[in-house]
């Protein structure tokens, strides 16, 4: 493979898994969803 052909494969593979580990540290330290209490009339 090209030298060009290589960086580019190389910056796809750094915006996909920046992109998955971005992804799961949003859900570990945004795990909780806000709490809305709702009064229920049953």
């Amino acid at each position: 493979m090209s030298a060009g052909a290589v960086v580019m494969m190389v910056l796809a593979m750094l915006v996909l898994w920046g992109g998955l580990a971005a992804a799961v540290w949003n859900l570990t330290h945004r795990s909780k969803a806000p709490e809305e209490h709702y009064r229920r009339d049953l």
